[in-house]
């Protein structure tokens, strides 16, 4: 699945905070995202939380030959994994670019900075030794994976225990931690990798870059050092050229980074070391806050049952209405229904321009009747019940009207514009059925 680009009123609006000093998450320029070391029950598993990006990090030993070349030095390997499950973008099984860089700057950071001693892990010179394996897996994906994943790798080393190992002659043997306690690695210092990024090719700095604030930087430079101020690495990318004075104050303000990621590191240490020793509870899920997973803690108000009438009777005459509203509940729009006492329904009233409209159009039907009377000569007589005789130009209309009886009567009514005298013909029928 193809990560969702940012539109350009996003950019846009990033790119503004940015030229402002502001961010999204509320900090400085220079601030770092909270940090947060959980550990678990076994030594060399912990949870490295920057921010919302968070990193497992797990340490596993054995016991193998060694290379050629070093007979008498132990292995180091780490590998870090990007799973769907911290970002959809990350495809399972596939070495991206970007894993592949992760993996080399992790590799030149904690292995070819000499941070562990690795003579000390031999057991049998040119035969046995002691093979490290750092296992790194992305659960979260909210930016600055280098570091959250460096931190997470230091610490999994430095919390780890590897079995006791006595050797008689050809004879290896393995104790059980029941047996003799685990021995810590041999750790001369602690390099962590502090991320800068870059904008508008190098106007803007901001340290520990999230991952909305990655897609829009120019370039991002990575500074491994521990905290003596020794450099142990140092990595650019993205293509933006970076002055000398641009370096050194990258490199003055991760010195001061470090050192306080390196006091974290140490007292979370020692706070579990001093939970083991007592008997205490520890692990993943003593280190998550209670009533936090499967429901809200709410917080208990003491309640004052005393004078409940007087309080009842003052909240129920602030909750009333006043009486001025009650009096005049009456909607003043015109093509609206009233409601009141002594006031008509106006439900379906037409506005005063529907009104004008129709006056207009009853003025000119007046007119045009008036217009066709002068020239016809019709008369248009009221009948004795008051009902006007309809005007048409039909000669006859046949008119059906069904009755209950069987045979419907069929009437035939006349109805002309003129009204003719009756013809000789008509005259001399009539006065025939009248001698009949």
């Amino acid at each position: 699945m193809k990560e969702t680009p940012l539109s350009n009123c996003e950019r846009r609006f990033l790119l503004r905070a940015i030229e402002e000093k502001k961010r999204l998450d509320g900090r400085q320029t220079y601030d770092y995202r909270n940090i947060r070391i959980s550990f678990g029950t076994d030594y060399g598993c912990c949870i490295v939380e920057l921010g919302k990006t968070r990193v497992l990090g797990q340490v596993s030993c054995e016991l193998v030959s060694p290379k050629l070349n070093r007979a008498t030095e132990g292995i180091l390997f780490f590998n870090l994994e990007l799973s769907q499950m911290a970002a959809p973008a990350f495809e399972p099984g596939r070495q991206s670019d970007l894993l592949v860089k992760l993996n080399r700057l992790l590799e030149r950071c904690l292995r070819n900075s000499k941070c562990i001693d690795t003579e000390s892990l031999c057991v049998v010179a040119g035969e046995k030794v002691w093979q490290i394996r750092v296992d790194l897996h992305l659960l979260n994906h909210d930016g600055n994976i280098i570091d959250a994943a460096s931190i997470a790798a230091i610490v999994a080393l430095c919390h780890f225990r590897r079995p006791d190992v006595s050797v008689q002659g050809e004879e290896v043997t393995l104790y059980t931690p029941e047996e003799r306690d685990p021995v810590p690695l041999s750790i001369h210092h602690m390099p962590i990798c502090v991320s800068f990024a870059f904008f508008q090719q190098g106007t803007y700095l901001l340290v520990d870059p999230n991952e909305r604030e990655e897609r829009v930087m120019d370039g991002l430079l990575v500074i491994a050092m521990n905290k003596h101020r020794e450099i142990c690495t140092i990595q650019s990318s993205g293509g933006i050229m970076l002055l000398k004075d641009q370096v050194f104050r990258c490199s003055k303000i991760a010195g001061v980074k470090v050192a306080e990621i390196t006091e974290l590191i140490q007292k979370a240490l020692e706070n579990d070391q001093r939970v083991r020793k007592e008997g205490g509870k520890f692990g993943f899920a003593e280190s998550i806050a209670n009533q936090r997973i499967t429901a809200f803690k709410m917080e208990k108000a003491p309640i004052d049952t005393s004078n409940i009438e007087e309080k009842a009777e003052e909240i129920i005459a602030e909750a009333e209405p006043p009486p001025q509203i009650v009096s005049q509940p009456v909607l003043w729009t015109p093509g609206t229904a009233q409601i009141g006492d002594g006031i008509e329904n106006s439900w379906g009233d037409l506005e005063d321009s529907e009104k004008e409209e129709e006056e207009e159009g009853g003025i000119d039907e007046a007119v045009i009747l008036d217009d066709t009377k002068m020239d016809t000569g019709e008369v248009s007589d009221i009948g004795s019940q008051g009902a006007p005789i309809v005007l048409s130009d039909s000669e006859e209309e046949e008119m059906i009207i069904l009755e209950p009886e069987k045979n419907p009567k069929k009437i035939r009514a006349q109805t002309s514009t003129n009204q003719k005298a009756p013809s000789k013909g008509q005259g001399k029928r009539k006065k025939k059925r009248t001698a009949n």
